[in-house]
């Protein structure tokens, strides 16, 4: 500690160093947790203070109201490291799929090569005959016999050849479409994650089909955290996605952004969109959660939840939108229910 603190007081002019110092005063301020995503959206906001970001904090913050989690995860700041992570393994895939196509291309280069190579011994083969005649079978036939020999040892080398690209190439599709699929899920709690959300509303409203949207959002969740912890916190949210999932099947749950999950509803009406919906509500809020560690009480956990039904060629940040604001309504009507329109 003494070394750092004589770093942090020799750097103590350096800008870096400074705005190291706003991130924590601000973290403080707002009362957020030090955590990796936090530091990254503080580090975002005040490197750049006149930025659309800094423009919608201070709309958010206007009269010292203070930001909460949900406010962070919708202004959708990325950690540096998951970013830097993810490019890199994108890079990694890319450079893979460059070494498939050159493979490929080697490949048909040498089929091609070995081709004109055996159209070459035909020619040679064909003045071989010529030259032996009628008399000359014995010599004849040794010739066709190499030149066969040639041509199916080079046939089953470029077998072998394009099996193994083939395989490469089945590998690296699997793995592409993994990649794929990361992209669209949250790590934590398994579910398809903000990005496929959007991706299927898209998808849903382009093909006409209808759809009841729903914003959820657990009650009180940062007092677990800050009771618990965020171990404890990230299991909860766990268990609630599971039991939305379970309660809401064939539907598409997602884990929208920190403690709020979103539902899409596909041709479905709003009444039984309502019904299954608050059915996932009292499943969740009947549960008795405990400690893993001491098997203590955590205490009623519930969430509250606003649900809409979609207009035809409406826009996504119009339907959420609109959802959110009944969520909002729902907290305060006093939570664990959910309001409709």
């Amino acid at each position: 500690m003494t070394v750092a603190r004589a770093a942090y007081a020799a750097g103590a002019d350096d800008p870096a160093w400074q705005l190291f110092d706003r991130i924590g005063t601000f973290l403080a301020g707002q009362r957020l947790e030090p955590d990796p995503a936090n530091f990254a959206f503080a580090w975002h906001l005040l490197h750049d203070p006149a930025g659309p970001l800094a423009i919608a904090v201070a709309s958010l913050t206007d009269g010292g109201v203070r930001l909460t989690q949900r406010d962070i995860d919708s202004l959708g700041v990325e950690s540096p490291v998951s970013a830097r992570r993810v490019r890199e393994k994108a890079d990694n895939l890319v450079a893979q799929t460059q070494m498939q196509v050159e493979g490929f291309q080697d490949i048909v280069q040498a089929m091609h090569d070995e081709t004109m190579g055996f159209g070459r011994d035909l020619v040679a083969s064909a003045d071989v005959i010529r030259r032996f005649g009628a008399g000359g079978e014995g010599a004849m036939f040794d010739e066709l016999s190499r030149v066969t020999a040639t041509m199916l040892e080079r046939v089953h080398s470029a077998e072998v050849r394009l099996e193994n690209a083939t395989r490469e190439a089945v590998e690296l599709r699997d793995k592409l479409e993994e990649a794929r699929d990361n992209a669209r899920r949250d790590p934590l709690t398994d579910l398809p994650n903000r990005r496929a959300f959007e991706e299927a509303y898209a998808d849903l409203a382009a093909r006409g089909v209808g759809m009841c949207v729903a914003v959820c959002d657990v009650d009180h969740f940062k007092a677990v955290n800050d009771r618990f912890g965020h171990a404890v916190g990230d299991r909860v949210l766990k268990t609630i996605a599971e039991t939305l999932k379970a309660s809401c099947p064939g539907q598409f749950v997602t884990r929208y952004g920190g403690e709020e999950f979103a539902i899409l509803f596909a041709a479905a009406d709003l009444d039984a969109a309502r019904v299954t919906l608050d059915n996932a509500r009292a499943i969740v809020g009947a549960k008795r959660y405990r400690l893993r560690e001491t098997d203590a009480p955590l205490g009623e956990i519930t969430f509250s939840a606003g649900l809409t039904c979609v207009a035809e060629g409406e826009s996504l940040g119009t339907s959420v939108g609109r959802a959110d604001r009944l969520l909002y309504t729902a907290k305060s009507d006093g939570r664990n229910c959910v309001r409709t329109s």
